[in-house]
């Protein structure tokens, strides 16, 4: 499954990394919880994210960019 959206090089339609993640919920000054409820996401599965034991599906990341960051990321 090669061309799986979630395997192989990154692309435009990626995972986020851990570190992007946090970085995005920082600069929009949120906690993880207020965060979570942007994207309709539990609290843990945001933690999840950010400490890197469960990746993003680049779908719940391009709503994040689209409501809250405007794309800056």
């Amino acid at each position: 499954m090669t061309n799986h959206p979630n395997r192989g090089k990154r692309t435009a339609a990626s995972n986020p990394k851990p570190e992007e993640i946090k970085a995005a919920r920082e600069a929009a000054k949120m906690t993880q919880t207020e965060a979570a409820r942007v994207v309709y996401a539990t609290l843990s599965a945001w933690a999840r994210w950010e400490g890197g034991q469960r990746r993003m599906h680049p779908a719940v990341w391009e709503l994040w960019r689209q409501k809250v960051a405007g794309s800056r990321y």
